[in-house]
């Protein structure tokens, strides 16, 4: 377990600034003007993509290799529908001056569908290069 934290301190850290940004009153957070429809959307697009990154990279450093899988997989996926379904709860329970939406669950989860990707297309890239430079 304290193996586990070692490595996923900055996931942690990040998954609090993102629940904090999330909960404060708008007119809290300086600069908080939309710049355009949808910016919104796009914040929980990136808080979730960096959240699953920084998950995986400590994945990555605890196992200390690339390898494939799948329950880490699935553990990062609940771990993101979790932390997006409960700041969406507390929007809409506690923090009532915030509106609970479906679309930011949705960005959250497309973030998070984003950073499953980029591991996938990271582990796969690493394999192709082992069986390259096993050939050479």
């Amino acid at each position: 377990m304290l193996k586990t934290l070692k490595f996923q301190w900055p996931a942690m850290l990040w998954a609090l600034l993102v629940l904090i940004l999330c909960d404060v009153p708008m007119s809290d957070v300086p600069g908080s003007s939309h710049f355009f429809e949808g910016f919104d959307k796009m914040v929980h697009l990136g808080f979730f993509f960096v959240l699953t990154v920084l998950l995986f990279y400590g994945k990555i450093k605890q196992q200390n290799s690339f390898e494939y899988r799948l329950l880490t997989i699935v553990k990062i996926v609940a771990i993101n529908v979790c932390v997006g379904g409960g700041i969406e709860i507390l929007q809409w329970k506690v923090f009532t001056y915030r509106s609970a939406e479906w679309w930011d669950f949705f960005s959250d989860m497309l973030g998070l569908g984003m950073g499953v990707f980029s591991y996938l297309l990271l582990h796969r890239k690493s394999r192709s290069l082992k069986t390259t430079s096993l050939r050479s």
